[in-house]
């Protein structure tokens, strides 16, 4: 009988690479089609571990054929496998090396990784929904940027905004068609658009995520989006705490924008002035605000609650 591999692929369009972490496995390249991946899949011993990177949507197929075929898969970030390389000193940067890399980072630290568990349907299309209007949200904000020093295209550029607007909204309906088609999933946006702050975009982002990921509490749901603080101390120094930026860049993005807006409020105006005072940027305030917006969604979507402004605290 042979025994569990661990198993790295990195993954292109139209092929794959894979790799394991023993010298007895010749690294080849598969393509990435279904019937070829369901070939291969049932040529591995039961047991054994698959490391992909996240590498837009190319690695879905394999990642969910190895979930259904039984196998523990791990969807790596790119950044950390990148990282990973240069510390055990790769000399070079293949997709042969590439695949070799994520083997042996899994060997090596698959206990300390989450394993991945497909969404349904209805989830995946609506993280793709949220990355077109992210996509086009940035795109507009670039073209006005670039376009308000021409004043004789000001008619042009209105009516290109225009459409900009238009193809949003018809996103923004999409995507409340799909939240609502679960009712568990609309109930919990209703309940997290109650936080002052948290608007329909953001309320169906969270409520996604929340009914996505297996988060345990709320520091994971704030690690997961990035919200956390990274120390940089070394012997008595101290050094400046930065968010660590690890996670969904526009639910980072929706999350600030929900606390400036919840900061002009009533409810949250007297938290920002708080920090304010103790000589903390308005950009540093931002983020303890969204981060406290992040732990409170956490809260009411675990316990089935709603917004309680008494409950705000000026803690970080």
């Amino acid at each position: 009988m042979q025994s569990p591999l661990n198993i790295g692929v990195d993954v292109a369009k139209d092929e794959l690479v894979v790799a394991c972490d023993t010298n007895s496995f010749t690294p080849h390249t598969i393509v990435n089609r279904r019937a070829a991946l369901c070939t291969w899949l049932k040529s591995l011993p039961n047991g054994s571990r698959i490391g992909v990177e996240s590498t837009s949507t190319y690695h879905e197929l394999v990642a969910d054929l190895a979930f259904k075929n039984g196998f523990t898969v791990f969807v790596l970030n790119p950044r950390d496998v990148h990282h990973y390389a240069k510390g055990v000193g790769a000399r070079a940067k293949t997709d042969r090396v590439d695949a070799q890399v994520i083997a042996r980072y899994l060997a090596r630290e698959y206990s300390e990784l989450h394993p991945y568990q497909p969404p349904t349907p209805d989830q995946r299309r609506i993280d793709e929904l949220l990355r077109r209007r992210a996509k086009l949200t940035a795109t507009r904000g670039m073209l006005h940027q670039s376009l308000r020093t021409l004043p004789a295209c000001r008619d042009e550029a209105k009516a290109l905004f225009g459409k900009f607007d238009v193809l949003i909204k018809k996103i923004d309906l999409m995507l409340a068609r799909l939240n609502a088609a679960c009712a568990e999933r609309l109930q919990t946006q209703q309940r997290l658009q109650t936080i002052v702050g948290i608007g329909p975009t953001c309320g169906i982002s969270l409520s996604n995520l929340f009914h996505r990921v297996p988060l345990r509490n709320a520091d994971a749901a704030v690690a997961f989006v990035g919200y956390d603080t990274r120390a940089d101390d070394s012997g008595e120094r101290r050094g400046r705490r930065r968010v660590s930026k690890r996670g969904p860049s526009e639910l980072r993005r929706l999350l600030f924008n929900a606390a400036m807006a919840a900061s002009k409020s009533k409810t949250w105006n007297p938290i920002y002035r708080h920090y304010r005072q103790t000589g903390l940027s308005s950009t540093a305030v931002l983020c303890i605000i969204a981060r406290k917006i992040l732990r409170t969604a956490w809260s009411i979507y675990a316990h089935k609650t709603t917004f309680d402004p008494n409950r705000l605290t000026c803690q970080a």
